[in-house]
């Protein structure tokens, strides 16, 4: 016979399953315990003991009296010996009464007598197989896993401990003092870790008391990477198993059809349990093999089988009860929604948020094993809990001492701390007291707190695709504090808007895509507050000047727009610029030179690089704009120089490199305050002599054009530093070089010289390292001078 135990394989979980089984599913495989062992009971007595056992039936007839019975010759009474009484002979042997016995249990026992245990042991079978199987089909038992997998590592995890702690409203003082108060009154009192959370369905569940850990005040580097990796787990896992619903719907089913169960077998036992009796009649023709047709049978387990039957419906009356219960529930409540309303309330963490179906459904089933799981868990649903630990961990990897190693001297001259892709931003930061500038690249969710303070020669702030918070006290600390504030983003809403109230703010820098209704988003008054604005740099896509940058830039100096190719339409708004110093147009697709620049009485520089220019007629407008002193032209398609150009008298610099000039007018060389020209990169062939009368130039470059030869009178600037010839067609160079006393760079590569005349020697600023020219060309310079330009 099966022994029980052999059943285990159906009703066995893995012990953490425990968890997802509610007080009825515990209940009822208690029940199915029973049960199954009254079929296992019943099937025994089958098979070791008697199912039935007949004697045959007589029946008198009259013209049968002396067949059936033959005659019995009368003795005297007195002559008949006493003897011990006998029953009736039936004239069969062991052998007939054996076929009798199983032809009567076959055809006139009925069959529900005859297979009730096995009936029971299979309805139970059943019973604990939907129990059960959605912890066994592949679909959901894989889930199932690995939540209880990831539960039992929240519940343990030292970071949960902490974080609830931190809710409490306690301080580890006062925790500690309340401690040592209890331990010295009572040492067995044990304290209390935390309040069982109670969804709503549970707020009578009374709160569950348990031993209180003592918490490390610093989680270690180990354990901070494992509750890290356990959050990202977490975040998966909520991803995968809210996409559906087959764990509900499998719980759902497996109940539907323990509850149809249970109405079958009350509906056919409770009729056929009467069936079950001791007598039975036996009508079997047997009479060619044992001369009776009529047999009297005891059914020797009626008695038994009728009490167990009555037992086994108790038993599944409860079990469908139980059944009818578990439906209710699943029917009457919105399993496939959970929120931690409560846990938010109790914690003051705000944003656990509410999860659905499976999800959902696996910690209502949690809710009644154990609330305090759901509680745990939900640490781990929270991003403010996540930030907390990632802040944690942050500040065990970067200390202090390795944060000054980073500090770097920037281009402002300003002591530089930079952070790329951080999770966040550590608290040691603000423990580098020297610290002046700080860059942030892309670091999401993080907030500046009020300790920014300790910062006092903070000045700079960088923030690349950057979204943070800021505490009201670092506000205050940065409206009186920051200069320079950089800002690169992917949308106008990702401004920070504290940067309006920057009334200390010198320089602004925005990167970034503008929407074309940018006058929406900026309003007037917000940027009114920037009272100390100099500097406002802009790379976008503008169409138009915004005429909300425009009215509150009365006192701007420096103004740069870079469209990125977005043609400029509108530039009326610069008129309104009055003080502006500087102003860079790059990349804005001019084709003219716009008009409204020449009402900027006080512009000292200009910079139209990389446009569309193709006539600079109007720079005849330019010798209204006394303060000139640089102009810059380059990178445009600029064919001819026009002889106004003579007027800009204040002109210092000018750029006119990539452009396609073919010819330098003479009248370009009285601008006789000319220190920087640059004409690089065109198609010019040929350098006037009136180049000679720029004394004040310094720097010269003429570099990949076609010129073959070099004006001697180019050698009468005297205070010319930097010359650069290279990739043109020159094959001389003359020996007057020796009249430039204060050149320092020389750039000759490129060209078809044969050699290099021994007058460069008369050039004592001019080292190896400054002269730019083939090695073997080099080589033909006589020895002297060669170790002379070599030597340091």
């Amino acid at each position: 016979m099966i022994p029980v135990t052999e059943f285990r394989q159906f009703t066995e979980q893995q012990p953490a399953f425990r968890v997802l089984k509610p007080w009825w599913d515990v209940f009822t495989d208690y029940l199915s315990v029973i049960m199954l062992m009254i079929g296992v009971f019943g099937c025994t007595l089958q098979v070791m003991q008697d199912k039935i056992i007949c004697l045959p039936q007589r029946t008198f007839q009259p013209n049968e009296t002396e067949l059936m019975s033959p005659p019995v010759p009368i003795t005297p009474v007195s002559s008949v010996p006493v003897t011990e009484l006998k029953g009736l002979k039936t004239n069969l042997d062991i052998q007939q009464y054996s076929y009798i016995n199983q032809m009567c249990y076959e055809k006139a026992l009925h069959w529900y007598a005859k297979y009730f245990p096995y009936l029971v042991l299979i309805h139970t079978v059943i019973f604990i197989v939907c129990s059960n199987f959605w912890f066994k089909f592949p679909g959901s038992s894989s889930k199932i896993e690995h939540f209880i997998s990831i539960l039992g590592k929240c519940f343990d995890s030292p970071w949960t401990t902490r974080a609830l702690s931190e809710v409490s409203g306690e301080n580890p003082e006062e925790k500690d003092n309340k401690k040592n108060s209890a331990s010295r009154s009572n040492l067995n009192i044990p304290a209390i870790e935390g309040t069982l959370e109670k969804s709503p369905s549970l707020r009578s569940i009374p709160d569950k008391i348990v031993v209180d850990k003592p918490a490390p005040s610093v989680l270690d580097k180990k354990e901070g990477e494992q509750a890290k990796a356990l959050f990202e787990k977490v975040k998966k896992f909520r991803l995968h198993v809210e996409e559906g619903d087959i764990l509900y719907m499998m719980y759902v089913r497996q109940t539907v059809v323990k509850v149809f169960k249970f109405i079958l077998i009350i509906a056919y036992n409770s009729v056929l349990v009467s069936r079950v009796k001791f007598t039975v009649k036996c009508n079997v023709d047997l009479q060619d093999m044992t001369g009776y047709r009529q047999f009297s049978c005891n059914h020797t387990m009626a008695h038994l089988f009728s009490k167990l039957s009555y037992c086994y419906l108790c038993f599944v009356i409860v079990y469908g009860l139980t059944c009818l219960y578990t439906s209710y529930w699943l029917f009457y409540r919105s399993l496939k929604e959970y929120s931690f309303e409560y846990v938010r309330q109790e914690t003051g963490i705000d944003d656990i948020p509410d999860v659905k179906n499976d999800f959902a459904f696996m910690l209502h089933m949690i809710d009644q094993y154990d609330p305090l799981y759901s509680k745990r868990f939900a640490v781990f649903l929270s991003e403010v809990s996540e930030n907390k630990l990632k802040q944690l961990n942050l500040n065990h990897e970067w200390t202090v001492d390795k944060l000054r190693q980073k500090l770097q001297t920037n281009s402002n001259n300003r002591l530089e701390l930079q952070l790329f892709m951080f999770p966040g931003l550590p608290d040691t930061i603000f423990e580098v007291a020297e610290l002046q500038s700080l860059k942030l690249e892309i670091i999401n969710n993080v907030t500046i707190p009020a300790s920014i303070v300790q910062l006092e020669d903070l000045q700079e702030l960088s923030l690349y695709q950057c979204s943070l918070k800021i505490h009201s006290a670092a506000t205050s600390f940065l409206k009186e504090n920051l200069k320079v504030l950089r800002v690169k983003f992917d949308d106008m809403r990702e401004l920070p808007q504290w940067m309006y109230v920057l009334r200390s703010l010198e320089e602004l820098h925005l990167i970034g895509s503008f929407s074309s209704d940018v006058s929406k988003y900026v309003t007037l008054d917000s940027l009114r507050e920037l009272k100390s604005l100099k500097t406002l740099t802009l790379k976008s896509n503008f169409t138009k000047v915004p005429q909300s940058f425009v009215d509150v830039a009365s006192h701007l100096q420096r103004l740069c727009i870079c469209n990125d190719g977005t043609k400029l339409v509108m530039l009326n708004n610069l008129k309104k610029m009055v003080h502006l110093t500087e102003l860079e147009l790059l990349h804005c697709d001019l084709e003219r030179i716009p008009h409204a620049i020449f009402s900027l009485s006080n512009l000292q520089m200009l910079d139209l690089k990389e446009n569309n220019i193709r006539s600079i007629e109007e720079i005849v407008s330019f010798q209204h704009l006394r303060k000139l002193t640089c102009l810059k032209l380059w990178h445009n398609s600029i064919a001819f120089i026009p002889e106004h150009i003579k007027k800009l008298g204040s002109l210092e610099r000018l750029y006119l490199s990539h452009n396609k000039i073919e010819i330098l007018p003479s009248h370009l060389f009285l601008c006789n305050k000319l220190r920087y020209l640059d004409v690089s990169n065109n198609d010019i062939r040929f350098i006037p002599p009136e180049i000679g009368v720029l004394q004040s130039l310094q720097y010269f470059s003429v570099t990949c054009n076609k010129i073959e030869n070099i004006p001697d009178e180019l050698f009468f600037c005297k205070k010319l530093k930097t010359l650069k010839l290279g990739r043109n067609m020159l094959s001389v160079l003359s020996p007057k070089i020796s009249y430039l006393g204060a050149l320092a760079h020389l750039e000759l590569k490129g060209n078809h010289f044969e050699f290099l005349p021994a007058e460069l020697g008369c050039c004592h600023s001019l080292k190896r390292s400054g002269l730019v020219v083939e090695d073997v060309l080099f080589e033909t310079v006589p020895s002297d001078i060669r170790e002379q330009m070599e030597a340091e």
